[in-house]
């Protein structure tokens, strides 16, 4: 009801919408994977300070997936954008989840951001970013 009525905004990180302009210029598929509900994912995006994003995101999935940190659950996220494993590049700030999307043969980044854990990334094993404007694409 909040959102409803314009009483709640979320907020992203200043990277994120040219990012995901970017991506969907380029015809890339965008999708979110979150311990939080689909709706909550929809709603979130729908209602941010810099306006609608949902037009720029294809999918949305949650723990109904999967849990995620299993390598299953990327898998099946796969399948179901009917893509490759190796040729999504999962990004997440939980070295567990990126370990178990790397295990399922995605690519994976370190989302290191501002009011995030503190991680010891020196033996991530993954590529370690803090913008998405780092990305090679």
């Amino acid at each position: 009801e909040g959102y409803a009525r314009g009483e709640l905004k979320s907020s992203v990180f200043p990277d994120v919408l040219p990012a995901l302009e970017r991506w969907y210029q380029q015809a890339r598929v965008t999708a979110i994977y979150s311990s939080g509900s689909v709706l909550a994912q929809q709603l979130l995006f729908r209602h941010t300070l810099q306006g609608d994003l949902t037009p720029l995101i294809r999918a949305y999935f949650d723990t109904r997936v999967g849990n995620k940190k299993q390598p299953d659950s990327y898998t099946k996220i796969a399948g179901s954008l009917a893509l490759v494993a190796s040729e999504i590049l999962f990004i997440s700030d939980v070295i567990a989840e990126l370990d178990a999307a790397l295990e399922a043969g995605m690519m994976t980044a370190l989302c290191v951001r501002p009011g995030n854990v503190p991680l010891d990334t020196h033996e991530a094993g993954h590529l370690i970013i803090d913008s998405f404007e780092q990305l090679p694409w």
